[in-house]
C-alpha cells in the first residue's frame, strides 16, 4: 500500500479517532489497572496480560492501520514510534520497512491465519484440554478449587476423547494426559493442524493482531481483545475449576446439556473470528 492510495484523515478526524480508542481501550481495562493497584489477581480476566503479556498500556496506543495516513500530525505520537514516517507534515505507517523487517514473523502468521480460515471447525474437544492439564496431578494451575474434585476430574478424562489441536493449549497437558490425546500439534505443524473451532486459535487472533503492529488498526485490535476475553471466559467456564464465588456459572462439559451449551458456544465465537481472521490477512497480503 504506498502512500498515494491511502485515505488521508484530517487533524481533526485521526484526533478524534485517537481519543476515541484510548477510551475504548481505558473501559476494557479498567478492571485490570485496579486490581493491580491494589496487587489483586484474578483467576479468568488477568490470562490476557499475563500469558500474553501485553499490557493495558499497549491497548491503548492507537494505530490507524496501513490504509490510513494522518495529516497536520508532524506532532503525533506516532511520529516518534517504530515503522512510521513523517514527510511533510503527513505521518503513515511504513509498510515496507515492517514487512521487510518482520518477514519470517509475517509469512508464519500468514501461514496461520490462511489455513484456520479456509478449514473446517472442529467441535468435538469440549474443552477438554484444560482438564488435561490438571489429569493426575495435585499441583492445579489456578488457585481454585476443582469442581469436581481431582479424582472427578480425572475420571472425566478418560472418559472422553481428548483432541486437542492446540499447540499453546497441548503443551501444558501433563504427562499422562499427552498420550492419550489423539493428536500430537507442535509449533511446526501450527499452520496444518490450527482450526477454526479451537478456542485458542480464536483467542490468538489478539496476539496476532499486536504482532503485526502498525498494519492493524486500533479498532480491529481491540475488537480481538474484546473476543479473547469473551472466549477466555467460557474456557475458564468450561474448564474443572470451581469458578462460582467469582460470579462464574460452570459449563459442565461432563454431561450432554453441558456438551451442548459447549459447541453452541463454541461455534458462536468461531462467527465472530472469521471476518476478524480475513481482515488481519487482508491487512499483510
Amino acid at each position: 500500500m504506498t502512500s498515494a492510495t491511502r485515505t488521508a484523515l484530517s487533524r481533526a478526524e485521526w484526533s478524534a479517532l485517537l481519543d476515541a480508542h484510548a477510551a475504548r481501550a481505558d473501559d476494557l481495562t479498567a478492571d485490570r489497572r485496579h486490581r493491580v493497584s491494589r496487587g489483586q489477581t484474578h483467576p479468568v480476566d488477568d490470562f490476557l496480560y499475563t500469558y500474553y503479556s501485553y499490557k493495558p498500556s499497549l491497548l491503548r496506543r492507537w494505530h490507524p492501520g496501513r490504509d490510513i495516513a494522518l495529516r497536520d500530525a508532524a506532532d503525533s505520537p506516532h511520529v516518534g514510534w517504530r515503522w512510521y514516517r513523517e514527510v511533510d507534515g503527513v505521518v503513515a505507517a511504513d509498510v515496507d520497512a515492517f514487512l521487510t523487517e518482520k518477514a519470517p514473523l509475517v509469512a508464519a502468521i500468514r501461514g496461520i491465519l490462511s489455513s484456520t480460515l479456509t478449514r473446517a471447525g472442529s467441535y468435538g474437544c469440549f474443552g477438554m484440554h484444560e482438564w488435561a492439564m490438571v489429569y493426575r496431578d495435585r499441583d492445579t494451575r489456578h488457585p481454585v478449587p476443582l469442581r469436581l474434585g481431582a479424582d472427578g476430574t480425572d475420571a472425566v478424562v478418560e472418559g472422553h476423547d481428548l483432541r486437542c489441536t492446540h499447540i499453546d493449549a497441548f503443551r501444558f497437558f501433563t504427562a499422562d494426559a499427552v498420550p492419550r490425546n489423539r493428536f500430537l500439534p507442535t509449533r511446526e505443524t501450527q499452520s496444518q493442524t490450527e482450526q477454526p473451532g479451537c478456542l485458542h486459535a480464536g483467542m490468538d487472533l489478539y496476539k496476532w493482531a499486536v504482532k503485526l503492529g502498525p498494519l492493524v488498526p486500533g479498532e480491529l485490535m481491540l475488537d480481538a481483545f474484546v473476543l479473547a476475553r469473551d472466549i477466555r471466559e467460557l474456557d475458564m467456564r468450561a474448564s474443572p475449576y470451581d469458578l462460582r464465588d467469582w460470579g462464574y456459572e460452570p459449563v459442565p462439559v461432563e454431561t450432554t446439556a453441558g456438551k451442548a451449551d459447549y459447541i453452541a458456544a463454541q461455534r458462536g465465537f468461531t462467527e465472530r473470528a472469521q471476518p476478524i481472521r480475513r481482515r488481519l490477512l487482508d491487512l499483510i497480503g
